[in-house]
């Protein structure tokens, strides 16, 4: 019998466990277009849950006063001091201005976690329909205009109008999570579950957030149809 006949086999390592998430409950969560009604309803449900928020805008006096509306400790400040200051930015910019948005924040944000939900739409007498940036999608521009920064993909199918209502205790849906990097999409899906009713769920690399993005268009011809404020759910997981 050879050495290598006699030598133990190498226990393999169990499997990750996909639903153990790091704590972030100390993070301080920035919100660039927190004035707008996707940001302010983010930064209101992530306040309200615990999470430290500062949300920004072009105009601080704008965010300070949006702030001051949202209550639960949130702060209000330009966008360059409000990714300063956060650990984790969420980005809910229209689709219009998001390039040159993070452009101008590409020094503010170097190191950041960024996470993009926005959604580029078009609209004509049909209804909405989906856009196709050059670079594939949002985020994907945004992780070509922020080399710098750890860029995900999160929040998209989210409504505003559920986010911002007082009497609506638990928003009851999916959150699709994207990105390149394990322990960044484990921080988004944390976050995501931090609202109550809310869960994270990893949908795959940075590359197919089109997909995730695109698919606002048909949440959008849902809601018009059935009078509804439709999220998602993803089964067996």
């Amino acid at each position: 019998m050879t050495s290598t006949d006699s030598a133990p086999t190498a226990a393999k390592a169990p499997a990750r466990d996909p639903w153990d998430l790091p704590d972030v409950s100390g993070l301080v969560v920035g919100v660039l277009g927190g004035t707008g009604p996707q940001g302010k309803g983010l930064a209101h449900r992530l306040a309200k849950a615990g999470q430290k928020v500062i949300i920004g805008s072009r105009a601080a006096e704008r965010a300070q006063a949006a702030a001051e509306e949202l209550g639960y400790g949130v702060e209000g400040a330009d966008n360059a001091e409000t990714a300063r200051r956060s650990d984790i930015v969420i980005v809910a910019v229209p689709w219009d201005g998001h390039g040159a948005t993070l452009t101008a924040l590409r020094e503010d944000l170097a190191g950041k976690l960024v996470v993009d939900c926005v959604n580029p739409l078009g609209f004509d007498k049909q209804g909405a329909y989906a856009l196709t940036p050059e670079e594939g999608s949002a985020a994907q521009q945004a992780a070509a205009l922020l080399p710098d920064s750890r860029v995900t993909a999160a929040f998209h199918h989210l409504s505003a109008v559920l986010l911002e209502d007082p009497e609506t205790e638990e928003i009851n849906t999916d959150v699709m999570v994207l990105g390149d990097k394990r322990a960044d999409t484990d921080l988004v899906q944390a976050l995501a579950g931090r609202i109550p009713g809310m869960r994270g769920v990893y949908a795959g690399r940075l590359r197919n957030a089109h997909q995730v993005e695109g698919l606002v268009a048909n949440l959008i011809s849902v809601n018009r149809r059935y009078k509804a404020h439709a999220g998602l759910r993803v089964t067996d997981v």
